[in-house]
């Protein structure tokens, strides 16, 4: 995979996450852990079926016997991605989710540059601290000061970019070694955990005229994404994986205005549109570079 599909594989993945606060606003009866633990298990079934296609059936069991610690850290951290998220999406505005999760570039940052001694771009920096700075300015708007509930989602959402920073960083680790393991059964064994976690806080399961829609959040919005994000990690590095996983914010607060008129303030457009000139930015100045004469491919 080139650079420049890697790229594109990113932003289609970026685009099917955001999906997730507008449909499950659109829920009648399912709420908070029955809703996670829905969504999980229609991931984890649909994982099954593409892993198995993709791999086979006994690569796939042989990968989750050996993946070794590696794999149940990774698995620990997707877990942790998809219960915080749809927990979190639970207590506040769709928004207040996307704004809190977009500080994971930063924190993919400083774990590559500490755990595993990368340097970064100069270019790298600069995108990180304009998406910041939007992400701040959004931020500072939309948490709503005093309001338990809100302050209660905000925290549950700050779950995910930490989570994501490491399995990131982990990502990158392992790619430096001669024969690195395959990392796609993590995301079924995060799954996995996910489900079996939320089934006892969400029992009895009432939910059954929303199957469809949590079907939905379960394959296109998590398994297919989450398994095109991991193949990438391949070719493009961690924060340039964060950073365009930041497109998951303005597009799924563009979809929750469209969809759940849940309208954005100016703040959230303003920061919005410097995350996207980061973004920009930062992957112009990338393929420019690559493009010059003898530049290293």
């Amino acid at each position: 995979m080139t650079h420049r599909r890697a790229v594109w594989v990113m932003v289609a993945a970026a685009l099917m996450w955001s999906i997730a606060g507008v449909v499950t606003r659109h829920l009648e009866a399912a709420r908070s852990f029955e809703l996670t633990f829905w969504r999980s298990g229609f991931n984890a079934l649909a994982l099954v079926v593409l892993l198995c296609w993709l791999r086979g059936p006994r690569p796939l069991v042989a990968s989750l016997r050996g993946g070794g610690a590696a794999l149940w850290v990774s698995g620990a951290c997707w877990a942790v991605m998809f219960t915080a998220f749809m927990v979190a999406l639970t207590l506040t505005t769709v928004a207040n989710v996307l704004v809190t999760m977009a500080i994971g570039p930063l924190l993919t940052a400083l774990g590559a540059r500490v755990a595993l001694g990368h340097r970064l771009a100069a270019r790298t920096w600069w995108a990180i601290a304009l998406a910041g700075a939007g992400i701040a300015w959004m931020y500072g708007h939309e948490v709503s000061a005093g309001d338990p509930r809100h302050l209660l989602g905000t925290a549950v959402a700050l779950a995910v970019p930490v989570a994501a920073a490491v399995n990131w960083t982990l990502l990158q680790h392992l790619r430096g070694q001669a024969e690195p393991p395959d990392m796609l059964s993590a995301v079924l064994l995060g799954a996995l955990l996910s489900a079996a976690a939320t089934l006892p806080l969400a029992w009895p399961l009432t939910s059954a005229h929303d199957i469809s829609l949590l079907a939905l959040l379960g394959v296109v919005q998590l398994a297919i994404p989450c398994l095109m994000a991991v193949a990438v990690a391949r070719v493009l590095s961690g924060p340039e994986i964060s950073l365009l996983g930041l497109l998951e914010v303005v597009f799924g607060v563009l979809w929750a205005w469209l969809g759940a008129s849940e309208t954005p303030s100016q703040a959230v457009l303003g920061g919005g549109a410097l995350v996207l000139l980061a973004l920009v930015g930062n992957e112009a100045l990338a393929w420019r570079r690559a493009r010059a004469p003898g530049a290293t491919p």
